[in-house]
């Protein structure tokens, strides 16, 4: 009796530590693949925007960057480009425009409103610069622009 309780006890401790290595592996394998995006936006060549908003106390799925290389939609609907589950985004939140070397973003009709630089924006086209701090939903990003 003894020993068949020995023997499931090392096959559970096995199991359980190699379900510790595996999630040390995926929490390694997605550190580097953040650090990739990263390297590929700060790279110079697009705008990009930066979550501010510490993204492991947000119980949704989000990224760190977003790159703005071309218009961009973001909301919680899965047509957006950027689709982020937060409950305060509705499904089509913002977008994102860049006209000749511009960047605008403009409000798609949200409950909860965008806001840039702590001011409520509407429907008409708001120029953004370079560190300016854009709010949507519960989140707040600062857009990254190398001139």
């Amino acid at each position: 009796m003894f020993e068949t309780l020995s023997t499931i006890l090392k096959y559970v401790f096995a199991i359980i530590i190699y379900i510790f290595i595996y999630s040390i592996i995926r929490l390694i394998y997605l550190d580097i693949r953040s650090m990739s995006a990263k390297a590929v936006s700060s790279s110079g060549k697009h705008p990009y925007l930066k979550l501010l908003n510490i993204r492991e106390e947000l119980p949704f799925k989000v990224e760190e960057i977003y790159i703005l290389d071309g218009n961009k939609t973001i909301g919680r609907s899965n047509d957006n480009e950027f689709v982020i589950k937060d409950p305060f985004l509705s499904g089509r939140h913002a977008e994102f425009l860049l006209k000749d070397g511009m960047i605008y973003v403009k409000d798609r009709g949200s409950k909860n409103g965008t806001f840039v630089n702590n001011e409520r924006i509407g429907s008409t086209e708001v120029c953004i610069n370079n560190g300016d701090r854009i709010q949507v939903g519960s989140l707040s990003f600062i857009l990254i622009k190398d001139e």
